[in-house]
């Protein structure tokens, strides 16, 4: 079966993949699951006709499982992937599936930040300190020794907050949070991963309107 895959390009390089972390989650779950797939670029300052007729919202990621239609929606598309391609299995326990799931919007507002006493950086920390102690307890990965979807929607996520609040704000994850260190090693190290990820340029170009606009 022919899959194909639109997601972002990069700011103002139409030709190298984008920033986008659903893109990628989407990628690393195809990648997980040794799917050969047809990725192609979309440049979302300038969308091609095509694309808006498929998918009038214009968002990405969207995907095509031959000749079905275009699919919007990553939550919804690697549920999708996982009933297609069954093994090797990566579904997530329920207990566990949302383990994690405020440190984005918890990033973003601090990135976004102009004051320093606002408690979005001490919120923040919170949410890694709380995502710590997950792993801690049922590390390596969010359920134990396998990777799952969980880890897939997350790592993009976390690698976003690691170059960007790098740049932005001089801020690094602290070492005595050492468990989530050695998950974002973990996850960032993987063939997948490596495979699927935007340079950090790329990352920061995308988030500089947003932080600066």
């Amino acid at each position: 079966m022919a899959v194909e895959v639109c997601v972002k390009a990069a700011v103002g390089a139409p030709n190298i993949l984008g920033d986008c972390p659903f893109s990628q989650r989407v990628l690393l779950t195809l990648e997980e699951k040794n799917v050969t797939y047809k990725m192609i670029l979309i440049n979302l300052q300038d969308k091609p006709e095509w694309f808006l007729k498929v998918n009038p919202q214009g968002s990405v990621p969207v995907i095509k499982f031959g000749d079905e239609k275009w699919i919007s929606d990553s939550d919804v598309i690697v549920g999708i992937i996982e009933e297609k391609y069954p093994s090797p299995p990566l579904i997530t326990p329920p207990e566990f599936a949302t383990v994690g799931s405020k440190i984005f919007s918890s990033f973003v507002a601090f990135l976004k930040s102009k004051d320093s006493n606002d408690g979005t950086e001490q919120t923040l920390l919170a949410e890694l300190k709380a995502f710590d102690e997950h792993l801690e307890g049922h590390g390596p990965y969010v359920n134990g020794a396998s990777i799952s979807a969980v880890d897939l929607s997350l790592a993009p996520k976390l690698y976003h907050l690691e170059v960007a609040l790098d740049h932005f704000k001089k801020w690094a994850v602290p070492e005595s949070l050492s468990h989530v260190k050695n998950y974002m090693n973990l996850l960032f190290t993987r063939e997948s991963f490596t495979k699927t990820k935007a340079t950090k340029e790329h990352v920061i170009a995308g988030w500089a309107p947003k932080v600066n606009p």
